[in-house]
């Protein structure tokens, strides 16, 4: 991993899980796999501090262990994923997305499993029901079997997937070297053929409220451990989240969504009914979906559109002839043989993300000679000069910079063995997947400037911030109890109004940083699909 994913890393597993987790978890990263002994020894922390932390790392699955490699009885070696601690960052994003797709329910479903690493689909929906009973109205609950429905759906859709037991992990060993360290792969459904199994659970009832005591029973009631000796059939079979199906998900949105601001909404509807029915049949490694007949699309799309034929024929002659190439033809049977380019669209939305940086940091002119790059592949400056139709000396210094930035790079054709530079051809030129490399690291750099303002704005207020909640605390209490309006007002004036200006200030500023952290997510996303498309078509 490169020094600026390491970095982001640290902080995503501060932010969630604490330093010491932290200080574990990139030394894991920095080194490689370590045995236990050498952990505690070069990172300086008690033994149970570091069993710790490797327990927690291993529950999120952002950390593996196998067998050492002085062959069997060896200790074993711990290693870190860095992959998978990057997911943090998209967090919000796949809660978000549950939310739209299987409203509430869903979402909470997620929050758990993303939250506690793994869990059972009993546990899981127990949890689940009580904070959705906890923000209804006196006298109602949320019963289980909804819970369990919603859950259900979420595995036939395959954004949950079973963990594998211990034991049945994909293993990958060298067979020439059989002393070589095992190690244990992430599930998949091809190895793991009851992966989106859903066993027979026997739930029956409904959430339940907290018992309020006195006040912090509850608090402490909550860190003791809840002892459930009642079983529900799916003891030992843990569930989690599938992060590459959330993915397929987010590409096709992308697709969809590039669609509708290139051409229009009818369009964009068009491409995601093809896009749904290519949904099963399709790889998630295949550059195009698997072709669809015209007369398909036709009977597929929604009803409430009102779509006839004839202008079914003239929107995919309009997607087929655009520049972009999000649909392409693969035959004329049936009305028409039409497939979704996915690798064609990922590296256009790369491409234009691409010249979008160049035209925000450089302006525009800098922004025309990079797409004229882009086009002609090859180019001399003096032709660079006469085709983007601006002065000499401009040019030369734009392309200069652009240089020096590695966002265009200079190829030499001699004329002569020599070299000599009266005989040589000096061609500029964008090669655009490592240049996509470049701009991802920047992310990854701007992402974690991002989160150490937004830990060191939350810190300088830590004060102000604690208090609040106090307060916050103190009214709700009041406010079940049934106080009277004066006690109320009396306990929000503990808070004064440069205290309240303040707050609102750190609220916006932290708000706006979040914001930020997942507009740059999205650039990642895209940059990384776009990077994983290319080496699997390849």
């Amino acid at each position: 991993m490169t020094a600026n994913e390491v970095r982001l890393c640290g902080l995503l597993l501060r932010e969630h899980f604490g330093e010491v987790v932290e200080k574990v978890g990139t030394h894991l990263l920095r080194n490689g796999a370590q045995n236990l002994r050498t952990i505690v020894h070069e990172t300086g922390l008690p033994l149970d501090q570091v069993k710790k932390s490797l327990c927690v790392l291993m529950q999120q699955g952002a950390c593996t262990f196998f067998s050492g490699r002085k062959g069997p009885g060896s200790p074993a070696e711990y290693c870190a994923n860095g992959d998978r601690i990057l997911r943090i960052l998209r967090y919000p994003r796949y809660i978000y997305t549950a939310k739209t797709l299987y409203g509430d329910t869903g979402e909470l479903i997620i929050e758990e499993l993303l939250q506690r690493g793994h869990l059972t689909m009993s546990e899981t929906v127990k949890t689940v029901a009580d904070r959705l009973t906890q923000n209804m109205e006196e006298g109602r609950s949320m019963d289980y079997s909804e819970v369990s429905s919603a859950f259900s759906k979420l595995v036939e859709t395959h954004f949950l997937q079973r963990c594998p037991p211990v034991g049945a992990e994909k293993k990958t060993a060298s067979s020439d070297n059989p002393t070589a360290p095992v190690v244990t792969g992430p599930p998949s459904a091809e190895s793991f053929p009851e992966c989106y199994t859903v066993p027979h659970v026997k739930l029956f009832g409904r959430g339940k409220r907290p018992l309020v005591t006195e006040e912090g029973e509850e608090q402490r009631n909550a860190k003791k451990p809840k002892l459930d000796t009642e079983t529900h059939g799916d003891e030992g079979i843990y569930w989690q989240v599938n992060f590459e199906r959330f993915h397929l998900h987010f590409r096709d949105q992308t697709i969809v969504s590039a669609v509708a601001n290139k051409l229009d909404q009818t369009s964009s509807e068009i491409v995601r009914t093809m896009l749904r029915m290519s949904e099963v049949t399709t790889s998630p490694l295949a550059t195009c979906t698997k072709p669809l007949s015209a007369n398909e699309i036709f009977r597929s799309l929604p009803s409430s559109y009102n779509i006839q034929r004839q202008i079914l024929d003239q929107y995919l002659s309009l997607l087929v002839d655009d520049p972009m190439e999000f649909v392409g033809k693969a035959g004329e049977s049936g009305g028409g043989m039409f497939v979704v380019n996915l690798h064609r669209a990922l590296a256009n939305l790369a491409r234009a993300t691409l010249e979008s940086v160049v035209q925000e940091r450089f302006g525009s002119r800098s922004a025309r000679i990079f797409r004229l790059l882009l086009r002609t592949r090859h180019l001399e400056q003096k032709q660079v000069e006469d085709f983007a139709m601006i002065p000499a000396k401009e040019a030369k210094d734009m392309l200069y910079t652009l240089l020096s930035e590695n966002l265009v790079q200079l190829q030499e054709v001699p004329k002569t063995p020599d070299y000599a530079p009266s005989r040589t051809f000096y061609l500029y030129t964008v090669n655009q997947l490592p240049t996509a490399r470049m701009l991802l690291q920047n992310c990854y750099k701007s992402v974690g400037n991002l989160i150490e303002r937004r830990l060191f704005e939350t810190k300088e207020s830590k004060r102000l911030l604690e208090k609040s909640q106090r307060i916050e605390a103190i009214l709700a209490s009041l406010q079940a109890s049934g106080a009277e309006p004066e006690q109320l007002t009396e306990v929000e004036e503990m808070i004064t109004a440069p205290e309240k200006q303040q707050l609102d200030s750190l609220r916006i500023h932290v708000n706006k940083l979040d914001s930020a952290e997942n507009q740059v997510d999205e650039t990642i996303f895209l940059l990384e699909s776009y990077i994983f498309s290319t080496a699997t078509s390849t």
